[in-house]
């Protein structure tokens, strides 16, 4: 994620740009002390839109607007992305900088932390605990049983729940392919045993279970 390529604009890049134009332009204070300004072009202005705020450094080293940081990291997200990262070096930009530095309203921080999530939980493992219907991020794939931190800070003891079947953790753990509670994981494996791939064209068949076990292609 180097560069934001300036092929054709897309409908995503066209909105963000329609967006940040219609704003009234945000400033930096040039005698904000906590600001490193600098002499150079916006680094992060990837659409040549030509901001008039003083250039300050991000922590990365590279310069940016407040309209130029805002409407990249609207970009990143809008890209799916669920972090930030500086359009020249690819270092990553905590959320606290993106929101110093882009002057971000409460609005926009609302948004930007809104969306983060909802590309957090699309590209890592999240589901909700059948206990207490939480979020909660599995940080081992190869483990089924995955401890709900809300429900066991709740008095009630530890809560581990089995990640497949979303019910309470029975049997053994950790474990790779399934709990104990009955059921688990059945209808896939049975689904798995009814598959046939064809001789002929190696395509999968599924048997209906039903008469002998020969199968037919169409």
């Amino acid at each position: 994620m180097g560069s934001w390529t300036s092929t054709p604009a897309t409908a995503t890049t066209t909105t963000t740009a329609q967006h940040q134009t219609a704003a009234a332009e945000k400033c930096y204070d040039p005698k904000d002390p906590n600001l490193k300004f600098v002499e150079r072009e916006d680094e992060m202005d990837v659409l040549c839109v030509g901001y008039k705020s003083p250039r300050a450094l991000m922590s990365c080293g590279h310069s940016a607007t407040p309209m130029s940081l805002t409407s990249y990291c609207r970009h990143l997200l809008e890209e799916g992305s669920s972090t930030f990262v500086c359009a020249v070096c690819d270092e990553k930009w905590s959320f606290q900088e993106v929101q110093k530095m882009a002057l971000l309203s409460p609005q926009e921080a609302g948004d930007f932390e809104k969306m983060m999530w909802k590309n957090y939980q699309e590209e890592f493992e999240v589901k909700s605990c059948p206990g207490c219907k939480s979020s909660v991020l599995r940080t081992n794939p190869n483990d089924l049983s995955v401890k709900c931190t809300v429900c066991s800070a709740g008095g009630v003891g530890l809560y581990i729940f089995c990640w497949q079947c979303l019910r309470e953790w029975r049997g053994p753990a950790p474990r790779a392919d399934r709990c104990d509670n009955e059921g688990c994981n059945a209808t896939s494996l049975n689904k798995l045993k009814n598959l046939r791939a064809c001789p002929t064209c190696g395509i999968l068949i599924e048997h209906n279970t039903s008469g002998c076990n020969r199968m037919m292609g169409s």
